[in-house]
């Protein structure tokens, strides 16, 4: 016992190490961070999910303390973490793809740097960030990549949550904006490790408790500046795309600062009334092929999927900007209200959701790809109908009595952990759910029926 006890309690010391912390604000050595092979490279994002759950308690408390008020609401907040969880499960299907042919380029480079010197090192730094920066400008100023990019900017609260909200399929696209970087001669892993390190600092930039930040906001992204990148204001459209580093912005024109006379609204220009993952993640892309379809010719249906997401015929290229709400705080935010019941049971459901992933994460490679893809079917419909909630869809109830029945079919006849108590309370939350639902699906229309019926 005190030995279990003593190895659990190392293995908590080890997720919440000061080494993890440290990659939150890029604080590493050359030497810890430098591999030979992209195998070698650890996944620092998910080493930092313990520190991204502390974070998100601290930012709560002391929201509650510095503002008076939470940082965010459980539909905004929820929300944010399925997106995150669908993105972390997408990639483990697409990552050996994203970097297909960067060897086979970097067998043809011009430069040779040694994966060992502290050149290499610095060169993925640079690299890294620069790329990421074009990246990220193309990401809102492309439509068919924007169509992806905006979930991430589909929030109205602004916390550490948000940064968790990515498209599933965002990933895919920076497909090829990295390769150029191969006949430069910077190895893979540099890449790699500082295409993690690059993320995770962001992570932390998206709070509006941290003021300016005074000679830093010069040479760093911080999170004034990145407030500006997330606004929906008129001022903020199209500014402030660094990761790390905000000198490409004040280098290629695209820097604003923020303006304490114009409070940042936070958001699309044109904001979605919804919270349901599925709509987030799609909803753009239907609206950007329509746009397309509506053009009278073939050459402005291709512009408008390459061309800026406010681009018409006879504007310019990222659209004119004249023509553009701008919006003002107070916003009026989309607030659903549930009843406490279904607060408590869609928490409950996303904390399973989320352990279930993780789980799913450590034992890929026990899956086969059938097996694997029928996994993600599952966490896909879970989250999407859990947000789907706040929304009232009202498919909620038979999607939901579908997904429990079928998972409670499923671990009677597999164990999903192969821990015989975590799998008979898992059995039985979702044996309860189907329960639940079965009454609601039934009832509801009876109660409809009743009330049609006394009104007559």
């Amino acid at each position: 016992m005190a030995s279990s006890l003593s190895t659990a309690a190392e293995h908590v010391g080890e997720m919440l190490s000061l080494k993890r912390l440290g990659t939150l604000f890029y604080i590493v050595t050359p030497n810890s961070t430098t591999f030979e092979t992209v195998e070698e490279v650890p996944n620092y994002i998910n080493e930092a999910i313990p520190w991204f759950i502390v974070s998100v308690v601290v930012e709560h408390f002391l929201g509650l303390l510095m503002l008076g008020r939470k940082p965010g609401r459980l539909a905004d907040n929820l929300t944010s973490v399925g997106h995150a969880t669908l993105y972390e499960s997408f990639k483990l299907f697409t990552r050996w793809f994203e970097m297909s042919g960067y060897l086979w380029l970097y067998e043809h480079r011009f430069f040779d740097i040694p994966w060992r010197s502290p050149l290499a090192w610095w060169a993925g730094f640079i690299a890294a960030d620069f790329v990421y920066y074009w990246f990220h400008r193309a990401s809102h100023e492309v439509s068919v990549i924007w169509a992806w990019h905006q979930v991430h900017h589909s929030h109205e609260d602004y916390n550490v949550t948000v940064a968790l909200r990515q498209s599933m399929f965002q990933r895919l696209c920076a497909l090829g904006f990295y390769h150029p970087m191969a006949l430069l001669g910077v190895p893979l892993p540099a890449i790699c490790v500082h295409w993690h390190l690059n993320l995770l600092v962001q992570f932390l930039i998206h709070t509006d408790l941290v003021g300016k930040c005074g000679p830093l906001e010069w040479i760093f992204n911080t999170p004034s500046h990145h407030r500006v990148h997330h606004g929906a204001n008129k001022y903020c459209l199209d500014k402030n795309y660094g990761g790390f580093l905000i000198v490409w912005d004040r280098l290629f024109g695209t820097f604003e600062a923020e303006r304490d006379d114009d409070p940042v609204v936070y958001g699309l220009v044109d904001q979605p009334q919804a919270s349901g993952v599925f709509y987030l993640q799609f909803f753009y892309i239907r609206d950007v092929l329509e746009k397309a379809r509506q053009q009278a010719t073939w050459g402005d249906s291709v512009k408008a999927l390459v061309y800026g997401p406010g681009w018409v015929p006879g504007a310019p290229r990222l659209g004119n900007m004249d023509t553009f709400p701008d919006v003002k705080a107070p916003r009026t935010k989309y607030d659903p209200q549930i009843p406490f019941w279904l607060k408590v049971y869609v928490s409950t459901h996303f904390l399973v959701i989320l352990f279930l992933q993780q789980l799913f994460t450590f034992n890929l490679k026990m899956f086969p790809m059938v097996g694997a893809a029928g996994v993600f079917l599952f966490i896909l419909t879970s989250i999407c109908n859990i947000t789907a909630m706040f929304d009232a869809w009202p498919w909620v109830g038979a999607v939901e009595l579908l997904r429990c029945g079928v998972y409670v079919a499923y671990a009677r006849i597999t164990p999903v952990t192969g821990l015989p108590l975590i799998d008979q309370l898992l059995t039985s939350i979702f044996f309860v759910s189907a329960v639940i639902w079965t009454f609601r699906t039934t009832l509801a229309p009876l109660g409809t029926a009743a009330k049609i019926l006394k009104a007559l």
